[in-house]
């Protein structure tokens, strides 16, 4: 197939969530919602269910606003919206970590504002390395297994949970092979933007096989010449109308550290006897982000050698408003970019944010700099 069709493939699934979940649905699969950052894909996939994405949508925050203040991340602002409005209306549950403050409060308003949607909570630990961390870890496992057997009526077993490690393993290996492509491919911003958005809305098998077709005929084809190179990390970078300035202006992205992007396809499940012991190391081996506990900030070192590897001219941070964390690591890596020579830009975005008019201008001036 023609990488016009496969985008075209991927790009209705990231623009249409709710075909893809009444399509779900209408085949009788049962769906679990899985808020930000990481979550137990591979469990809810081996009892049989169907793992989507909910990062919120660029919409008008009215009723959400009963439960949070204004000043708070607005990706957790429209995930309540959207489930008061009954926008996930025929999911089983809701999977949600709590690996920020505001995670822990989108789990609370959940109970009472989506009660007809089952509250799941997964407690991560930061000391994740530790062995008593590895076993925490595990121990919220369990309890994810036991509440979806409830909520679900599904059954879990160990051997499932195997194959279904071995297979986001082998989706973990085709996204970073399609990153590493499109770094140097003619590929839009958008496009980029789409194979990574339409993961969270397919299942597994189906994306998989999307994007090795992809992968294979992207290989084929020419090289994009005469665009800025820069390495974009942030939370999130879906905004169509900031993605269109990319492409309008000409930018590459060679290399991202988003959130829920490249960052969700950089650890891979460990080959070990016991599948849930092996999915619980895997999260203690995660690194380099900014929901993650870092007393040495490696994720700022890590910016600066993926884009020295990627050939990367300078570097944009799209910064999620209201997100503390996102925030504290702004200010080593922009000393770190100035010290390795990189220019560097800061974009503020929100889920509420329709007039990036000043962003257009900034990074005009930033590729005229670069």
């Amino acid at each position: 197939m023609a990488v016009k069709e496969l985008l075209g493939q991927l790009h209705e699934a990231a623009e249409c969530p709710r075909k893809q979940l009444e399509k779900y649905l209408g085949e009788g699969k049962k769906v679990i919602a899985m808020a930000p950052v990481y979550g137990p894909q591979e469990i809810v996939h081996s009892m049989g269910l169907v793992p989507m994405g909910v990062w919120g949508a660029d919409v008008e925050i009215n009723e959400a606003k009963k439960y949070y203040p204004a000043f708070i991340c607005s990706v957790m602002q429209t995930i309540l919206e959207l489930g008061i409005k009954g926008e996930y209306k025929g999911v089983s549950a809701i999977i949600i970590p709590s690996l920020c403050d505001s995670l822990k409060t989108l789990g609370q308003n959940w109970k009472y504002a989506v009660a007809d949607i089952p509250f799941i909570p997964m407690t991560y630990p930061q000391n994740r390395r530790q062995d008593y961390g590895v076993k925490f870890t595990r121990a919220g496992y369990g309890r994810v297994i036991s509440d979806l057997e409830v909520a679900t009526g599904a059954r879990f077993s160990e051997p499932a949970l195997a194959k279904s490690n071995a297979l986001y393993n082998e989706h973990n290996r085709a996204m970073r092979e399609f990153a590493e492509i499109a770094s140097y491919a003619d590929i839009t911003a958008a496009q980029r933007s789409d194979v990574f958005k339409s993961a969270w809305f397919m299942t597994v098998e189906e994306h998989t096989a999307i994007v090795k077709e992809l992968n294979e005929e992207l290989k084929k084809g020419p090289r994009a010449e005469g665009k800025l190179r820069v390495l974009v990390t942030g939370i999130l970078a879906d905004s169509p109308s900031l993605l269109k300035i990319f492409d309008d202006n000409g930018i590459q992205v060679a290399f991202d550290d988003v959130a829920n992007e490249s960052r969700q396809y950089r650890t891979d499940v460990p080959e070990m006897a016991n599948p849930v012991d092996a999915l619980a190391h895997k999260f203690a081996n995660m690194d380099n982000c900014t929901l993650l506990y870092d007393r040495d900030k490696k994720r700022v070192d890590y910016i600066i050698e993926q884009a020295k590897a990627h050939e990367a001219q300078g570097v944009i941070v799209l910064m999620t408003k209201f997100c503390d964390p996102e925030e504290f690591d702004y200010v080593p890596i922009k000393r770190a970019c100035d010290k390795a020579g990189l220019m560097h830009l800061n974009i503020e975005v929100d889920r509420q944010m329709v007039n990036y008019e000043q962003a257009g201008t900034m990074i005009q001036a930033f590729k005229e700099m670069c």
